[in-house]
């Protein structure tokens, strides 16, 4: 019971099937099976206690199995990666903003006038934030929904697409040392924050229905 995390009905049940097949049960290997007046079942234990014996390879396997456990994956080699990629995308980014019209704004412009920002930090953060969440999604095992893993899939490799895409063309304006992009650049790259924002929203309301659905049954 202990080991195997099974009741006395199932456990008693394992041993009379041992013993029937001449293997000699494990209960001591087991650490015992709990007497049947501690349970609230009324079927009869063995009547005679099994002696201790030999391992099994039942209980070979179950040592096997223990004593291969994994430890957990360090993360830190994730961060490692992360690091230099984020300068060359988040510098990518940026350029291509600068690029196709994104600048500073004032945030608050009449209440704050010294409060602005640079909108073009907006295309990295939105673009490759959703991308992470979208993949999170899609691979975790605890996303229970098919359309939300489905959705999150085909998601995230288009906002994947979408960033190779916007660093390839940064790069290649840069090396030829372009000060604005063309029109289609422009317009495909003043969408993004509109497509993340869509793309997000829906992911999120999958989720959140799903939730709804497990809650109501």
């Amino acid at each position: 019971m202990a080991e195997f995390k099974v009741g006395a009905p199932k456990a008693r049940a394992i041993l009379a099937a041992l013993a029937e097949n001449d293997e000699k049960p494990l209960i001591r290997s087991l650490r015992a099976v709990p007497d049947a007046s501690a349970e609230t079942d009324s079927e009869p234990s063995p009547a005679t206690e099994p002696e201790a014996v030999e391992e099994s390879p039942m209980m070979q396997v179950t040592e096997v199995a223990d004593s291969g456990t994994s430890q957990p994956t360090k993360s830190w080699p994730l961060l490692l990666l992360a690091l230099p990629a984020f300068v060359a995308i988040w510098g990518g980014w940026v350029g291509l903003g600068r690029l196709t019209g994104f600048g500073s704004i004032q945030l608050l412009p009449g209440i704050w006038d010294g409060l602005s920002i640079n909108s073009a930090i907006t295309l990295p953060i939105g673009v490759e934030t959703y991308a992470a969440f979208a993949l999170r999604v899609w691979l975790s095992g605890s996303t229970r929904s098919d359309r939300a893993r489905e959705f999150a899939k085909w998601s995230a490799f288009g906002s994947l697409g979408l960033g190779m895409a916007g660093q390839v063309a940064y790069h290649l304006m840069s090396a030829a040392a372009d000060t604005r992009a063309p029109w289609l650049i422009t317009m495909l790259v003043s969408c993004l924050p509109v497509i993340v924002l869509g793309c997000g929203a829906a992911l999120a309301h999958l989720l959140r229905e799903a939730t709804d659905e497990e809650v109501s049954n």
